[in-house]
């Protein structure tokens, strides 16, 4: 299990640029025109672990399988796309099948064409914001007539359906999105088969130029400064750097190219980081002889869940996972020495699964 993120923005603020760079590809064209990116570009990349490392070195494993993380290069909106304008509807079916957003702002001048004429990130979120609520509150008012006379005939089912579509569309009206409703626990899946373009996580990229890759600038400041006003998360980026990245193959080359821009890591880890924190996402591991494997559950989950996400059938015949926390596996050197030092736990299925985990489970077939 990994998660779908959809790269959304206007035209030529640098998705696909960015695309290109997080899976080391050249699959999405970039070109200096609106939508050239016509169809969804999908592309997977495993999510880097030092962790995963050393415990493969540990145990000696012939092979090592990260967890996968899932992109989706979405052809740039414009405004007007709730009404259809440009690729709109295309835009809003493929965002809709996402599970969070990462939104591209554009944070650099230069002689690249902006499709509003000038470079001003917050009036570029605010566009694509604007037409996921447009297109939101167009759905909800398609539908809760219908379920708001169903309710008072009796329905049950369409009086509580009635009841939070009129909870967020007048969060919608208000210009706020729907993931800044509060839903009761017992509303969650009435909302989530609302299926809310505005419900998402989102997580803003300032793409910046090169010399500001590792200072931000003025624009990516404000863009900070907007993320946290909206209880969401940024990172700064240059997609340009990322895109040159993507081809050193070198670790001793791309760390002394990191240093010699001043950063200490790809952007790519900063949004896988921040991606993981969107989502509520944690790692655990499984090692062996014959491989070292990540595996993504969300937080929360329970170790027969866990289990569920290797096999269906780990989950269903469970009886215990035997667990060993990464750092102690790490410190320790080996599953023999976690047990005789005793950081071998037996956990049952009440337990919740902690961040860096390993499982060995134990199940009937």
């Amino acid at each position: 299990m990994g998660f779908n993120c959809g790269i959304v923005g206007l035209p030529n603020v640098g998705k696909s640029t960015l695309f290109n760079a997080l899976t080391s590809t050249q699959a999405a064209e970039a070109a200096n025109y609106p939508f050239c990116t016509i169809e969804p570009n999908t592309g997977r990349v495993g999510v880097p672990d030092e962790r995963l490392q050393k415990i493969a070195a540990l145990a000696k494993s012939a092979q090592i399988i990260p967890t996968q993380l899932e992109f989706v290069d979405i052809a740039g909106l414009v405004r007007g796309a709730s009404k259809g304008e440009g690729l709109g509807n295309q835009f809003l079916a493929n965002i809709r099948e996402a599970n969070a957003i990462v939104h591209v702002l554009r944070c650099f001048d230069g002689e690249v064409t902006h499709v509003e004429g000038s470079v001003d990130p917050i009036r570029d979120a605010d566009t694509v914001e604007t037409e996921l609520l447009l297109a939101d509150m167009e759905s909800i008012e398609k539908r809760i007539g219908n379920a708001e006379k169903r309710g008072k005939a009796g329905d049950k089912e369409a009086k509580a359906l009635f009841e939070v579509m009129s909870k967020v569309l007048t969060a919608l009206q208000a210009g706020r999105p729907a993931r800044t409703v509060s839903i009761a626990s017992d509303e969650e899946r009435i909302f989530q088969g609302l299926q809310l373009l505005s419900s998402k996580p989102v997580l803003y990229v300032a793409n910046v130029g090169e010399a500001e890759a590792a200072t931000g600038n003025d624009y990516s400041r404000r863009v900070a400064e907007m993320a946290e006003k909206l209880g969401a998360k940024s990172v700064v980026i240059s997609a340009k750097i990322e895109s040159e990245l993507a081809l050193i193959k070198d670790p001793a080359e791309l760390q002394e190219f990191l240093t010699s821009l001043g950063l200490e890591e790809p952007g790519l880890r900063k949004i896988i980081r921040a991606g993981y924190e969107l989502l509520g996402l944690l790692t655990f591991f499984t090692v062996g002889p014959k491989e070292a494997r990540a595996w993504t559950v969300t937080k929360g989950a329970t170790a027969p869940e866990a289990a569920g996400v290797i096999h269906t059938d780990f989950q269903r015949g469970f009886i215990k996972a035997e667990t060993i926390a990464c750092a102690d596996f790490i410190a320790l050197g080996s599953e023999q020495a976690c047990k005789e030092a005793g950081k071998m736990r037996q956990e049952g299925k009440a337990y919740v699964v902690k961040d860096g985990d390993i499982f060995h489970f134990r199940f009937n077939v």
